[in-house]
């Protein structure tokens, strides 16, 4: 290592994903292995992403992180294991126009500065942390020179955060539950890339942007204790809906994608009540929004729109294609209106350029909407004004990847500090 002054830095931006078969429970609390295979599409990181940057330097005393700006502490167990695994596979690293030259062993007596922040709300649902460990991982291996694919590099990040494995590829992600007891065939694997299957419009709609009650982490340990769902689900139902599903997505058949999401997302939380004592994540906004997807769903004869929603209230829909997305976000701006003084740019946000479709760009589109005409009985009249904090319009997105722009990073060239 030449002078002790430099500071190499890298800054990677990485996506999250929904799952749409779920994954919940573990059969092993320390590495994180599932009691069940999942299924997840990777949303557009240009909507939803984490971006983190890391450094290096002789003249760092200790780790630190920064995450939204404000420092954490590393000393939990899954930061330290994917630190101690990311170190243990770093190789050699040189900089000729620094003149910088890191030797595989030189890692270890090295420390790291991290700096990390979402451009979502983080632990209300919209896996944040699966964003958040996989960007931790994928930027750790790029400073260290780790020569692993990104399947090895998603053992490391499942062992942060379960779902962040699957936020290593873009487009349909499988995580495979793996047998052996170290977890090493826990992996992910891409099914399909983002452009397979490039018709679907995400829209989310963020009935909540605060911390939910029941952490993912406690909910699944309680509901692996407790409920028996659990178990008949990870044994005899699941395996038989990732086959279905993974066959949906090949073929794009959209009916029976719709139906597996749909019926996934309802017996997890199904799972979530079977459970001692039971746990709640949605609320009375979660199921008007259930309401109006099924009985339209029905009224057309076939599915336009698949729902699923995570561990949290958070509604995440799957329209067909971008006609069919501009009749549900129409539906769901006559239900749930903002608040009089909102601007409808920040009500709608990600890819806004919607609004202008539906008709929504001027101030007074929401108050002319026509009440949805295949929804005969009410769901609800427009008096929701609130219940829905924002909508985010996105897309099925590519997977992690390094940013080169030295504008973007989050620390300090010169001290590693955070900007």
């Amino acid at each position: 290592m030449a002078t002790e002054k430099w500071v190499l830095m890298v800054t990677a931006q990485t996506p999250t994903n929904i799952a749409v078969i779920k994954y919940w429970g573990k059969r092993d609390e320390t590495r994180i292995l599932p009691v069940n295979d999942s299924i997840s599409v990777t949303l557009d990181p240009d909507h939803l992403c984490t971006v983190t940057t890391v450094a290096v330097s002789p003249a760092f005393d200790r780790d630190r992180m920064w995450l939204n700006g404000k420092e954490i502490s590393l000393s939990g167990s899954r930061y330290q294991n994917c630190l101690r695994e990311i170190r243990s596979r770093a190789g050699d690293v040189e900089d000729k126009e620094k003149g910088i030259k890191i030797g595989k062993k030189d890692w270890e007596k090295l420390y790291l500065h991290i700096a990390s922040h979402n451009n979502f709300p983080t632990a209300a649902g919209l896996a944040s942390s699966a964003a958040g460990f996989a960007c931790l991982v994928f930027s750790l291996a790029k400073l260290m020179n780790v020569e692993e694919d990104p399947s090895h590099l998603s053992a490391i990040a499942r062992q942060g955060s379960g779902s962040a494995c699957r936020s290593l590829f873009g487009g349909f992600v499988k995580w495979t539950m793996g047998s052996k007891e170290d977890g090493s065939d826990s992996v992910a694997v891409q099914l399909a890339d983002e452009k397979h299957w490039d018709d679907l419009v995400i829209i989310i709609a963020v009935v909540s942007s605060r911390q939910k009650e029941t952490s993912s982490t406690s909910g699944m340990r309680e509901s692996v204790e407790t409920s028996l769902l659990l178990q008949h689900r990870a044994k005899e139902v699941v395996p038989k809906r990732i086959l279905q599903m993974e066959e949906a997505i090949k073929s794009r058949d959209f009916a029976s994608f719709t139906q597996l999401t749909c019926t996934d997302s309802n017996q997890f939380h199904a799972v979530c009540l079977d459970t001692s004592p039971p746990i709640f994540y949605m609320n009375d906004t979660s199921h008007r929004i259930i309401s109006l997807v099924e009985k339209w769903n029905r009224s057309e004869g076939t599915p336009q729109v698949a729902y699923t929603f995570d561990a949290g209230p958070n509604a995440v829909l799957i329209a067909r294609n971008r006609k069919v997305a501009v009749q549900l976000l129409q539906g769901l701006l006559y239900y749930f209106p903002p608040k009089s003084d909102t601007d409808m740019k920040s009500y709608v946000v990600g890819d806004n350029s919607i609004l202008k479709e539906a008709g929504l760009d001027g101030a007074s589109g929401v108050e002319n909407l026509q009440p949805p005409p295949e929804i005969k009985d009410n769901i609800g009249s427009q008096d929701q004004k609130g219940e829905v904090s924002y909508f985010i319009c996105t897309r099925p997105g590519k997977g992690p990847i390094v940013l080169h722009d030295q504008t973007q990073a989050l620390l300090n060239p010169e001290t590693g500090l955070p900007k």
